[in-house]
C-alpha cells in the first residue's frame, strides 16, 4: 500500500477480502467520473511566496521540477472533493498532477497555521485549523473554508469541484486583512 494512502471503508469480511477491498478503493479514487458529480464549482485563491509555503522548494527538488512548474502543476490540477472529514471543514481534494504526487513527509510537523494549501498523493487539502501535518505545504489560501453560518458552516462539499488560483502577496495580506 502506497505511504500516502489512508482512508476508511467498510467491507463484510466474509464476502470479501482486504486485498480486495483494498483495491476497489483505490479504483474509485482513480476514477473521478465515479466520485459525486453536480456539486458546485468553488475557488480558493492561494498564495506561493517562499514564507507561506515552506515545502514549495522540497516539492520542486524531489519533482524535478521548477518552483514555478510546480505552481502551474498545481493550478492546472483537475480538483473534486471526494471526502470530508478529520477536522471542521477538511476537504479532501482529488486531482493533484500525476508529476506533484509525494508520499507523506516522513514525520509530521506541528503548529501549521489554517489555510495552508497541502499536498500528499493524489489529494490536496486547505487546513481550516493550525494542527500538525505530515503533508507537503506548497501554499497558503486567505479564503474563508469555515464561516459563522449554521446553515453552511464548509465552503467545500463533496462533489464540489475546486479551481486555484494564484495571487501575490500584496493580495494575500489584503485577503488576510478582510477576514
Amino acid at each position: 500500500m502506497p505511504a500516502y494512502a489512508s482512508l476508511l471503508a467498510g467491507f463484510d469480511p466474509l464476502v470479501t477480502d482486504h486485498a480486495q477491498a483494498e483495491a476497489a478503493a483505490f479504483a474509485l479514487m482513480a476514477d473521478h467520473a465515479a466520485m459525486p458529480s453536480g456539486g458546485a464549482a468553488r475557488e480558493v485563491l492561494v498564495c506561493y511566496d517562499d514564507d507561506l509555503a515552506p515545502d514549495l522548494a522540497d516539492v520542486a527538488l524531489a519533482t524535478r521540477l521548477s518552483r514555478n512548474e510546480v505552481i502551474a502543476a498545481h493550478l492546472a490540477g483537475d480538483y473534486r472533493v471526494f471526502m470530508s472529514g478529520f477536522a471542521p471543514g477538511y476537504a479532501y481534494l482529488a486531482g493533484v498532477p500525476a508529476s506533484l504526487q509525494l508520499p507523506r513527509k516522513p514525520a509530521a510537523l506541528r503548529g501549521i497555521p489554517a489555510g495552508s494549501v497541502l499536498i500528499a498523493g493524489p489529494q490536496c487539502l486547505v487546513t481550516t485549523l493550525t494542527m500538525p501535518t505530515g503533508w507537503w505545504i506548497i501554499g497558503c489560501s486567505p479564503t474563508p473554508v469555515l464561516s459563522d453560518d449554521p446553515d453552511r458552516p464548509f465552503l467545500l462539499d463533496v462533489g464540489n469541484t475546486v479551481v486555484f488560483r494564484q495571487i501575490d502577496r500584496r493580495a494575500f495580506d489584503a485577503q488576510e486583512r478582510r477576514g
